[in-house]
């Protein structure tokens, strides 16, 4: 059957990123901009609360692949060491506090943004002919911010995200949802991604033609189904499609 559209993975698919949560830095400017709104935390202790509330929205998710919530970890530090003077921010400051210090997190952590080679070139050719769509892991905070720095956020609709629903991938739920949006059966899409169990198990389960991206970031652990195709380049996924056209 001719396909209709393709749904791509992002990080380690599209995007070649290098990000560490655990650097010391990170805790330091968020703790500096903490202050700022009154609420003074070490960085040690920040990094400390930080995890903490992360492991506890894991363990009380409930979802068999749970997802956190980064701007909902930060809600839960700012409600939990408010001071008068945080009290007293305007009240869309104070909406706004938890995304914008996600969105900062993220930006102190993140070391490589760049796109693999040809990919752009490639996806400009298949946006010509086909419906593209992403699922990725992550946050809606950092994934969307960094395809449109990347500039791919406009060839992609939709862009679904995993941290907006709770749980990731392998989660069918998350396929389906591209699926629907897409308005197309599973049979008319193939999917793009790096990861063994996240991507191609969780593509094949929901009955979607997988595609295995060998990318420098990829990953083989629990691997249970074997992709229909396997590219070590990306200029080779115009030779798979061109299989379904």
């Amino acid at each position: 059957m001719a396909i209709k559209g393709i749904i791509f993975d992002i990080n380690g698919t599209l995007v070649d990123i290098n990000t560490n949560e655990t650097h010391d830095e990170i805790y330091r400017v968020i703790s500096n901009l903490l202050s700022y709104q009154g609420i003074f935390l070490t960085p040690e202790a920040l990094k400390e609360s930080y995890f903490k509330f992360m492991k506890n929205q894991f363990e009380t998710s409930g979802e068999e692949f749970p997802e956190f919530d980064s701007p909902g970890i930060f809600r839960e530090i700012i409600k939990q060491n408010s001071t008068d003077f945080t009290r007293r921010l305007h009240p869309a400051k104070l909406g706004q506090l938890p995304l914008f210090l996600a969105e900062t997190f993220r930006s102190a952590s993140l070391f490589r943004l760049c796109l693999y080679p040809e990919v752009e070139r490639v996806i400009k050719k298949l946006h010509s002919k086909y419906r593209l769509a992403a699922v990725s892991d992550g946050q809606t905070a950092y994934v969307v911010p960094e395809l449109n720095a990347a500039g791919l956020l406009n060839y992609f609709d939709p862009v679904i995200v995993s941290g907006d629903f709770g749980y990731r991938k392998p989660d069918m739920r998350l396929f389906k949802k591209a699926l629907t949006a897409m308005n197309m059966n599973s049979s008319e899409v193939l999917f793009v991604g790096n990861d063994m169990y996240r991507d191609i198990y969780g593509a094949k389960a929901s009955g979607i033609k997988a595609v295995f991206f060998k990318s420098n970031n990829c990953s083989f652990e629990n691997k249970t189904m074997e992709p229909d195709h396997v590219i070590n380049n990306f200029m080779e996924l115009l030779d798979v499609v061109r299989l379904y056209e």
